[in-house]
């Protein structure tokens, strides 16, 4: 998954002076994730962790010094917007960012910056990309994950985790994983990152986890239909439920999907996706 990022990717953490920036810096160190530096305004010069990693003020100055590639941002929802806008000036090619709830008329503002540049946006309200024991830029628990050949991407940074450990209980590798964020305006989608799994000489087969509300999963089905050539199994939130106990769902986003209860499921069979009732299910469609 070179295209987001790799073994040689130079990671910068954005707000690395903050409580979730520095403590989860400090757990990508240790996964061995080349992380060079981070910022925050007003304390260039300053260095974390016993002098590993400088501090910056800016993105670019951080660039000129580390040559960093990939920017993991852990700074506060009303700031995250010109976080990433900064990185996007400054030439970082992968953008993650861990904050989420970004106000909307924010984020439509970074989509449509994002659309005249050459970075890509994971998030927000993403856990990150993993490739175990390779790199880890988010916050990925230590451990999770076995290498593999399995790639997967979730909405959802909880059930990914689930998956995760689900697939490693059952001595099952993964070759990457993506969480993309459930917030109602994010980058990279399910698209982007099954055209990335299917390019991946590293991926086998593609796990993706859906959820209730908004219709990316739609889209989703179309493009395995017309260009996946990899196995797909998908799970899909909410919509494996019997018809007697089915509630309305919300996405964190707050829409609701009760009106298209199944048509995920139905869209990802009819493109050919094997679907999973329950996470135990997913490793047994794997080997199978």
């Amino acid at each position: 998954m070179t295209n987001l990022i790799s073994a040689q990717s130079h990671i910068m953490v954005q707000g690395i002076t903050g409580r979730r920036g520095r403590f989860h810096a400090l757990q990508m160190l240790k996964t061995g994730s080349q992380i060079v530096g981070g910022t925050s305004p007003g304390k260039g010069g300053e260095w974390c962790f016993e002098g590993r990693l400088p501090v910056f003020d800016t993105v670019s100055d951080c660039i000129k010094s580390t040559n960093a590639d990939v920017s993991v941002v852990f700074v506060p929802p009303h700031a995250t917007a010109d976080a990433i806008l900064e990185a996007i000036e400054a030439g970082i090619k992968t953008i993650i960012s861990i904050t989420g709830s970004i106000p909307l008329q924010d984020m439509m503002v970074v989509k449509s910056v994002l659309k005249n540049s050459d970075s890509i946006l994971v998030g927000p309200n993403s856990p990150g990309v993993l490739l175990p024991g390779i790199a880890n830029a988010g916050i990925f628990p230590n451990d999770i994950a076995l290498r593999g050949n399995v790639g997967v991407v979730s909405r959802s940074g909880t059930l990914c985790y689930e998956v995760l450990d689900t697939l490693k209980q059952n001595g099952i590798g993964v070759s990457a994983a993506i969480g993309i964020g459930d917030d109602q305006i994010i980058g990279i989608d399910f698209q982007s990152c099954l055209e990335l799994f299917e390019s991946d000489p590293h991926t086998d087969q593609i796990v993706l986890i859906g959820g209730p509300g908004g219709d990316s999963e739609l889209k989703a089905a179309s493009f395995i239909m017309e260009h996946v050539t990899k196995p797909v199994i998908a799970f899909v939130v909410g919509e494996n439920l019997a018809p007697s106990i089915v509630r309305p769902f919300f996405s964190r986003s707050g829409s609701l999907s009760l009106a298209s209860l199944g048509k995920k499921t139905l869209a990802l069979k009819e493109a050919g996706v094997r679907i999973a009732n329950k996470l135990n299910d997913i490793p047994i469609l794997l080997s199978s």
